[in-house]
């Protein structure tokens, strides 16, 4: 008997020892992802090309290996015309990986609802590099990595609901990186998150939203690199509207409600 109480007794102890451990890698684990803020990777060198002549409809995951996708046919335009179709177009809760869109790249991404951008690059954006549409308030849309050059306008098109978060991402020779939709036929409340991202001049701003609508924005560990001059604003608000007019603009910089960061979440270098 008491053996088996000594057995017992030192089963709890390495068992209360696996918690403590357990917890304690966990704690490491959760740190380093809060703490992983750094210079943006090298933009990758795709594996082989493929002509994409009509949208790619995806549902579930779809993993590119990396290889560059590029419009041809119909969607070999390359213009910045409005309504354009995209190269590929997710449902909700799609993610797509590992792609590289060439040029032309049409309309890029479209997202219906919730989905994940895992490691996409964007080498010469056409009309947007990717639109988001879901109407669901609970619709999350998240970019991980990946990154995009050569935006005339908006790399990221915000038109549904929900929230947005651009996360490892860098961008360089850009209008804007999110737009909020100013003037769509519907309307929604928007959250964006622009955390750990490479920001290269010249581009002329990170966030816009509408303030009459809800919009906030919330930028973290943002590097703009080649902007001595600070000509990139952060964050702009508008009144939008559903009538197609153009949005008036009300501000720019943080106020603590709708622009929410402050001047240690943005470097310049």
């Amino acid at each position: 008997m008491s053996r088996h109480k000594r057995s017992l007794r030192r089963r709890r102890t390495v068992a209360a020892l696996g918690a403590a451990l357990g917890l304690t890698v966990t704690g490491i684990v959760t740190t380093s992802m809060l703490n992983t803020a750094g210079a943006a990777t090298a933009w990758p060198k795709p594996n082989g090309s493929s002509p994409v002549t009509a949208t790619i409809e995806v549902s579930g995951t779809y993993d590119g290996g990396l290889k560059r996708f590029y419009g041809s046919g119909d969607l070999g335009d390359g213009g910045q015309g409005e309504g354009q179709p995209p190269i590929f177009k997710l449902k909700d809760g799609a993610v797509l990986k590992n792609v590289v869109l060439g040029s032309p790249a049409a309309d890029g991404v479209h997202c219906m609802g919730s989905c994940t951008l895992q490691n996409v690059w964007w080498e010469d954006v056409g009309e947007d590099a990717a639109s988001f549409k879901g109407k669901s308030a609970g619709s999350v849309y998240t970019v991980y990595g990946g990154g995009a050059r050569k935006a005339s306008d908006k790399v990221f098109q915000f038109n549904g609901a929900g929230k947005l978060v651009v996360t490892k991402f860098q961008v360089s020779d850009f209008g804007k990186l999110v737009r909020s939709c100013g003037n769509c036929s519907t309307q929604y409340k928007r959250s964006i998150i622009v955390n750990d991202v490479d920001v290269t001049a010249p581009g002329k701003s990170l966030v816009g939203i509408n303030t009459n609508h809800g919009d906030t924005a919330a930028l973290r560990n943002v590097r703009i690199h080649g902007d001595s001059s600070r000509k990139i604003k952060p964050c702009i608000r508008y009144t939008g509207n559903d009538s197609g007019d153009e949005p008036v603009e009300t501000g720019s910089g943080p106020d603590g409600t709708y622009c929410r960061y402050g001047s240690s979440d943005i470097s310049y270098n």
